[in-house]
């Protein structure tokens, strides 16, 4: 994982410790004051919430102790792990730039590219100039790698 991936999944799970619990259990014991708990939807909408941040903590914490932290910015040569790739589609000449990263972080919408997607894959090792050929869910499409960075 990137350390911008690590930062963001440990400022999240500081917030769900430090703001979200706290606020979770607080919700709880007021629902708890209206009485009769079988029939109090609050109570059950505020339990049901301290689940999902429960179960949340408990899946960040395990990713982030088993976290292996890479900067890109110390890599070099073709696309490996951590790699920023401007492509160019060869059939509609779009230009696109995406960062190389782990599952967890991953973001298609702000140019996250997941390790283990059919393009990370195809690019894995190709070098500024290479033409790749990526089967997609929308059919086989290629690209051009225009620029390679570790930034």
């Amino acid at each position: 994982m990137t350390r911008a991936g690590f930062v963001a999944l440990d400022e999240e799970l500081k917030v769900l410790k430090s703001v979200e619990r706290p606020a979770v259990i607080r919700a709880i014991a007021e629902a708890r004051e209206h009485g009769d708990l079988s029939e109090n939807a609050e109570y059950h909408a505020a339990r049901e919430k301290q689940s999902f941040i429960e179960g949340r903590i408990k899946e960040l914490e395990g990713i982030l102790s088993l976290a292996e932290v890479i900067d890109p910015a110390k890599l070099s040569g073709t696309i490996k792990f951590g790699a920023t790739v401007t492509l160019v589609d060869e059939d509609t000449d779009e230009e696109k730039t995406y960062q190389i990263v782990g599952e967890v972080e991953a973001d298609i919408e702000r140019g996250l590219l997941n390790i283990r997607s059919p393009l990370a894959r195809a690019l894995i090792g190709k070098d500024e100039g290479d033409s790749v050929e990526v089967k997609t869910p929308g059919g086989q499409r290629s690209y051009e790698v225009l620029n390679i960075r570790y930034l």
